[in-house]
């Protein structure tokens, strides 16, 4: 239900449903590379899917197969509270996203919840690799940086090497890559793309150094 997506993972989410591709699928691969990866495993999913097993039953079994942390972007800040205490209680960390459009005291409300890193979006609008991205970003993160002391991860839109390096230098701790990776794995054969994705990631990283 990817309602915040643009056409890209749109794209990658109807190819998955039409493989019959399901969460036990992904937990799956969770599963199998968890004791691989040193990083925290992050899931992004929308709401629907956590509702339809129940808030508890699905905290539990992602929890189970390695996932450290949460992120829902539409669930809002209001509704966040049975999410956020049930993952406590099984250590995983929901990550809340603030707009660009925020006012400040929303703004300092998010921080202070999110838990994990705050994500920050950098457009208005939906996913997708962009060109430019968003100069409020630059207002943004010397604000967000006063608010919290939680490290602050720039996404929608981020596509290139020279936007990382960017993102850093207004004062980011993170760059979050979605679009652009998904495109490239949906380009030739899934060994291409995964070659693809292993260059695209170290010129993104080699940017931000």
């Amino acid at each position: 239900d990817p309602l915040a997506d643009g056409p890209t993972i749109h794209a990658a989410a109807t190819r998955a449903l039409r493989r019959g591709v399901k969460l036990e699928d992904v937990l799956g691969v969770v599963e199998s590379v968890r004791d691989e990866i040193t990083a925290p495993i992050v899931l992004f999913t929308y709401y629907n899917p956590i509702l339809y097993r129940g808030i508890e039953p699905f905290l539990q079994r992602i929890a189970q197969a390695g996932v450290k942390g949460l992120v829902v972007p539409d669930l809002p800040l209001e509704e966040a509270e049975a999410l956020l205490t049930k993952g406590k209680e099984v250590g995983i960390e929901l990550t809340l996203l603030v707009a660009p459009t925020s006012p400040q005291e929303r703004i300092e409300a998010i921080a202070k919840q999110s838990q994990g890193f705050v994500y920050l979006v950098s457009v208005t609008g939906v996913t997708g690799a962009r060109t430019e991205v968003a100069s409020r970003v630059k207002d943004l993160l010397p604000r967000l940086h006063k608010t919290t002391d939680k490290a602050i991860g720039v996404g929608f839109g981020i596509s290139q090497p020279e936007q990382a390096k960017q993102m850093k230098e207004w004062g980011a701790d993170a760059v979050i890559v979605g679009s652009a990776v998904v495109k490239l794995l949906a380009e030739g054969t899934p060994e291409e793309g995964l070659k693809a994705i292993e260059a695209f990631c170290q010129s993104l990283k080699a940017a931000i150094q």
